[in-house]
């Protein structure tokens, strides 16, 4: 059984704030990490690696320039795993 979209998109903001160290309720689809949230390129590499162990895919690094917010990470972890 497959994970909805739902379930898919928790699980990736959960992942995406347990390593920003925020709130989940501190962050929007489209507040960027960086600007807004402090985070650094070694966070982003972070959320990268836990999204590819996570859901058992592999991301690409060129593609941490689309991964600038919730609605990137979602688009480029869809993109990845073929939702």
């Amino acid at each position: 059984m497959t994970a909805t979209t739902d379930e898919r998109t928790a699980k990736i903001k959960e992942i995406v704030c347990e390593i920003l160290e925020i709130e989940e309720d501190e962050i929007t689809d489209t507040s960027l990490f960086i600007e807004d949230h402090e985070a650094d390129s070694l966070r982003a590499i972070e959320i990268l690696a836990s999204l590819e162990k996570a859901f058992g895919i592999v991301i690409e690094q060129s593609e941490l320039p689309r991964m600038a917010n919730l609605n990137g990470v979602y688009e480029v972890t869809a993109e990845a795993a073929g939702w």
